[in-house]
């Protein structure tokens, strides 16, 4: 079986999340970022704008992932059964190695203010995505955007279960029972 390497842009997502760790957000340079990483100042502009930026690398795959998965759902599925295909689409891109580096990552977010307001920015846009794309299946709007900011919860919560050291299930499974419980918890409301 061959061993996984990183790419560049990985090693300074990593390095920076070790740094973020060690010396907290504010402490911590580009500069730091890219040697920690074995790479250079310029590679690390090559591939993000800011040190900020570093947090947000997958942010455009997870979107496309979100989009294309209600687009291709089947004509006949609801919208929250089109979210659900979503989740499985970007379920995709949860590999072994983000599963093992996620709760590192999540604690870094958690202790800087910048950062959270960041990641609830990437929160309102997945859920613009998943809206827009229900919206283009005909999906009226207060459903749609109901259906995505659903989505968007059961996303972030299968996260948080997913990466539990006891969690040895795939995130599909785990979003989509998370999308069950809130879809239950919504129609309690009533």
């Amino acid at each position: 079986m061959a061993r996984w390497e990183p790419d560049a842009r990985e090693r300074l997502v990593r390095a920076a999340v070790d740094l973020f760790s060690e010396q907290g957000y504010d402490n911590t340079t580009v500069v730091q970022i890219a040697e920690r990483a074995g790479l250079t100042k310029s590679t690390f502009f090559r591939h993000f704008p800011d040190k900020r930026e570093v947090l947000s690398a997958g942010q455009e795959i997870f979107s496309g992932l979100l989009a294309d998965g209600i687009a291709t759902a089947p004509d006949s599925a609801t919208p929250l059964e089109a979210v659900a295909a979503a989740l499985d689409s970007v379920a995709t891109a949860m590999a072994p190695q983000r599963r093992d580096f996620a709760p590192k990552l999540t604690a870094v977010v958690a202790a800087s203010p910048e950062l959270r307001e960041r990641n609830a920015l990437k929160r309102a846009r997945l859920a613009e995505v998943m809206a827009d794309a229900l919206q283009q299946r005909g999906v009226p709007d207060p459903t749609a955007i109901l259906a995505a900011e659903l989505g968007v919860l059961a996303f972030d919560r299968g996260f948080d279960r997913w990466i539990e050291p006891a969690n040895q299930r795939p995130f599909a499974e785990v979003a989509r029972e998370v999308l069950a419980e809130l879809h239950a918890a919504a129609t309690a409301l009533r």
